[in-house]
């Protein structure tokens, strides 16, 4: 496997908190991060994969019998811009 540094900024809080779990983990702060990044990819290749096949063959007008039985009202006020 090849590796490549990075130079990384983060938070105090959470460099602080990410320190801390690593040495729960008995791992090192640079493991625990590398750790976290490769599984926040997968996960989101993962859902990007399973968004992409069930959308597969969908048109936008697809979606008008959904809008179509929507109720015809204002959004709510915690809706709004």
């Amino acid at each position: 496997m090849s590796k490549t540094s990075y130079p990384l900024k983060l938070p105090q809080s959470i460099k602080a908190a990410a320190a801390r779990l690593a040495k729960e983990d008995g791992v090192s702060l640079n493991q625990w991060i590398a750790v976290a990044v490769a599984e926040k990819v997968g996960v989101t290749e993962t859902a990007a994969e399973f968004l992409q096949r069930k959308a597969e063959g969908a048109q936008p007008s697809d979606l008008l019998v959904f809008l179509d039985r929507a109720a015809d009202e204002a959004p709510s006020p915690e809706d709004e811009f």
